[in-house]
């Protein structure tokens, strides 16, 4: 390539030697200078510098091993070369800046478009129900872990800044209250996420009747956002190489320490509602022991999950998961989509404990009846996660806006998540999805002992040798009446 542009080069300023000797006018071989200059230019990005196949490139490499690299190249920068390096501060910055822009918008659309397409079918009462009871008591564990464990987290903008607690409950609902009457407009442009969610859910509601060609259109607006915060969290791994440079620079490597118990209490809070607080949702509601069926779905979904780190992407495991232990397709297809983008305890846990720190480290105290609001309100966001790559840490600056906590610093936040998304994003997905499973059986196995139909927690129905329920359909209204017929049709 080198050589062929060496030789263009040279044909060129031969030319212009030709052309200078036989005009002296110096404006006249300049002309004809810039204009060969610019077509060797022109032919060069042309054909020999394949931008697209640099990006694919790029693409390519996993998105995990890039954050790993820049996490350790910002680390390396910060130790060894400790004095501020603008360049290297500004892709932090600009990183930041590009998140603080296009959460509003984000969150705006992604709750319109999921209100307003979202259907029920069967017994989805009950599955809904469990979707969100889950959702609320993962964040109310998470902010009881965050109380009974506070850390705090090193901040630019925070030192000798800390902000006065609000007054009781009583504060905590007046500031509530005013955000949500905001105008939509103005909550939009100053990020006031409260008032942006409020709008969002009634515009929401009010769009169910609308025809699908106004849903669709929602959709698609939803999408191209999703797709921009794509390319923003493409960029991740410069802007947390810009970020952990700043912080290494400035404080040292402590801050690792505090990452690290960042982790341990979401990893934590992730495993309580995975392995005590979900199987007593299952027991509560079948009187069975849940543990084989925790084991299966975890085992089945949450460890594709976990490498997938995409709820949206799992859909296809948990379908055919549901098929296995022969539940009513109906139901499961709905369900299992329907699940991925409302059943978000691991979001809640996220948005919880993350809101719980910021507020820990700006010195505000959170009573008992703010950490039930912040529950219910993690619970509410993340519904509005699904799909988004990092899409919970996003809707962080929401749960801080409750204690009146500034964009700037919840932005911060944002970048530190991001930083251990490595691994809080990989238990938050796997703790999503193995749920979706996990509640859609707890509804089917409830429904069969209302029919009479014997079944085993977790085992797949063709082991079992008995009937699934949409076999039963094809009996007459009599035989379906009678357990002995129940027990007769087989596979």
């Amino acid at each position: 390539m080198y050589t062929t542009l060496w030789h263009m080069l040279l044909r060129s300023y031969k030319k212009l030697q030709c052309v200078f000797n036989r005009n002296g006018n110096k404006l006249i071989t300049f002309l004809v200078v810039a204009n060969h200059y610019t077509i060797t230019s022109i032919c060069l990005l042309r054909e020999r510098l394949h931008v697209k196949t640099i990006i694919q490139k790029w693409n390519n490499i996993d998105l995990i091993l890039r954050i790993v690299l820049g996490l350790f190249i910002g680390a390396l920068l910060g130790v060894f070369a400790p004095a501020h390096i603008y360049l290297i501060e500004l892709l932090g910055k600009l990183f930041v800046a590009a998140l603080k822009a296009v959460a509003p918008i984000l969150v705006f659309f992604l709750v319109i478009s999921a209100l307003a397409k979202a259907k029920t079918a069967g017994n989805m009462k009950v599955i809904l129900l469990l979707y969100i009871l889950s959702t609320f008591a993962a964040g109310f564990v998470a902010v009881l872990a965050a109380m009974a464990f506070p850390i705090e987290l090193t901040l630019a903008q925070v030192n000798g800044a800390q902000q006065s607690s609000p007054e009781g409950i009583g504060e905590v609902l007046n500031t509530l209250v005013l955000n949500i009457t905001v105008n939509p407009v103005e909550a939009l442009m100053k990020a006031n996420y409260i008032g942006i969610l409020s709008w969002a859910i009634l515009l929401g509601i009010a769009l169910r009747i609308s025809r699908d060609t106004t849903k669709n259109m929602f959709e698609c607006i939803s999408n191209a956002i999703g797709k921009i915060v794509h390319w923003v969290i493409n960029c991740a791994p410069f802007g947390i190489l810009g970020l952990v440079y700043t912080s290494v620079s400035s404080n040292g490597l402590k801050i690792f320490t505090q990452y690290g118990a960042l982790i341990v209490l979401l990893v934590a809070c992730m495993l309580i509602i995975a392995l005590i607080v979900n199987p007593l949702f299952v027991f509560a509601l079948t009187r069975h022991n849940p543990y084989p069926l925790v084991l299966r779905t975890l085992r089945d979904s949450g460890l594709t999950a976990f490498f997938t780190r995409s709820s949206a992407a799992n859909i296809p495991v948990n379908m055919e998961l549901c098929e296995k232990l022969g539940f009513e397709k109906d139901n499961y297809s709905v369900s299992i989509p329907l699940g991925s983008t409302i059943n978000m305890g691991g979001a809640a846990v996220t948005i919880s404990v993350m809101a719980m720190c910021a507020a820990h480290t700006m010195g505000i105290q959170v009573d008992l009846p703010t950490a039930v609001i912040l529950s219910v309100l993690s619970a509410i966001s993340a519904a509005g996660a699904s799909g988004v790559a990092g899409g919970s840490l996003l809707l962080i600056p929401l749960a801080c806006s409750l204690f009146g906590i500034s964009n700037d610093v919840a932005m911060q936040v944002v970048a530190i998540g991001l930083i251990i998304g490595v691994i809080q994003d990989s238990c938050e997905t796997a703790l999503n999805s193995s749920s979706d499973v996990l509640f859609t059986a707890a509804a089917e196995y409830r429904q069969w002992q209302k029919q009479g139909i014997d079944f085993v927690m977790g085992k797949d129905r063709k082991a079992l040798g008995s009937a699934r329920p949409e076999e039963n359909k094809t009996t007459s209204a009599g035989d379906a009446a009678s357990p002995h017929a129940e027990a007769t049709v087989t596979e």
